[in-house]
């Protein structure tokens, strides 16, 4: 075939294709439901946190998060519905439970589980930034010597077996060649006993575990440390659906509220007085113009004074649930701001 005759051929099957165009129905694909629309049709939050388990179950090895974790979804509640929102907030199991509750549309939104591959492609999930930094340490006798793993040769360490908390303590204490004197046990509770009556040196677990610990046994090991070095970093985070973007930014940057109010030192009793502030970040935080509201499709410029107004900033969430006014009385330490030498700081909100 000469190129003539083949331009001829593609200009035909064109023109063919043009005129079928014109008299084809052209059928709009079905509109689905944002969740946001979902949420604000319904006027209610359905949120998913992660509960406490009886015992250590070799996979959620976090300590007692319920309570930080509920504070976020009245924060997002608020952010969608205004000051009056409602949530329901579900307590799951697990991490797993609460994935898979969230995948199969039974909440919009969960609190508190941890960000990996295998959750994101199985669930079809996505993750939003971390709102706390958990990880692996050691609880050490109140008298003990060491201040650090490196000091803990020789040292009778407990942990759970089974878990990856007992494999890093191998691998790490191993590489370093660090002698420690390892203790495997399979319940939490007899772990628990066995540092209590001092049949363990030191335990080593998630932060927010070791902090229960301590206030388990007030007085038995109420005066131990937990070391500030960490074996591990194990953030936990919101997770939502991955076939809508706009909602991932809404809890995203709720989440980004919270810790710019807390930089910003505008908490729940300052928040009117804020709102006269000159600094233009400030301004911005407290919907001086629509940027953000528009971008994140919400109807109110300040939206994000109904966030800081439900729940406080995130200093005054970490204090009263899991910081020194909290149960687990943990410091900050790699939560703290940025500005303090902590791992938390918020994307800019324009």
């Amino acid at each position: 075939m000469t190129p003539t005759k083949a331009y001829r051929r593609l200009a035909r099957h064109l023109a063919t294709l043009a005129a079928l165009a014109l008299i084809l129905p052209v059928t709009a694909p079905a509109h689905a439901t944002s969740v946001l629309e979902k949420v604000q049709k319904d006027d209610i939050l359905h949120c998913g946190v992660v509960g406490t388990p009886e015992d250590w179950d070799k996979t959620d090895l976090h300590g007692p998060l319920t309570a930080f974790d509920a504070e976020f979804c009245k924060s997002l509640a608020a952010a969608v519905t205004g000051r009056k929102a409602a949530v329901d907030v579900k307590v799951f199991a697990s991490e797993l439970e609460t994935e898979e509750a969230l995948s199969r549309g039974i909440v919009d939104v969960a609190f508190g589980v941890t960000p990996t591959p295998t959750a994101m492609w199985h669930w079809h999930l996505s993750f939003g930034p971390a709102i706390l930094y958990d990880g692996q340490g050691f609880l050490v006798r109140g008298d003990s010597r060491a201040r650090g793993i490196e000091d803990l040769g020789g040292m009778k360490v407990c942990v759970i077996e089974g878990t990856d908390n007992e494999k890093v303590l191998l691998a790490r204490t191993v590489a370093r060649g660090i002698a420690i004197i390892p203790m495997p046990f399979q319940e939490e509770g007899e772990m628990d006993d066995a540092l209590a009556v001092r049949h363990c040196d030191v335990v080593s677990a998630y932060v927010t575990r070791l902090a229960q610990l301590k206030g388990a046994y007030p007085k038995q090991v109420g005066n131990d440390r937990i070391l500030p070095q960490l074996l591990t970093l194990a953030p936990i985070a919101p997770a939502y659906r991955n076939d809508d973007p706009q909602w991932a930014m809404i809890v995203d940057w709720t989440v980004h509220v919270l810790v710019q109010a807390e930089a910003s030192g505008v908490t729940r009793s300052t928040l009117d007085a804020a709102r006269h502030s000159e600094d233009p970040v400030v301004q911005r935080l407290l919907g001086v113009d629509w940027a953000a509201s528009r971008a994140l499709g919400l109807a109110k410029k300040d939206w994000s004074a109904d966030v800081i107004a439900a729940a406080g900033n995130y200093g005054e969430i970490y204090d009263r649930t899991v910081g020194m006014h909290g149960p687990l009385q943990l410091p900050r330490g790699r939560n703290a701001l940025w500005t303090d030498g902590g791992l938390l700081h918020p994307l800019p909100i324009e």
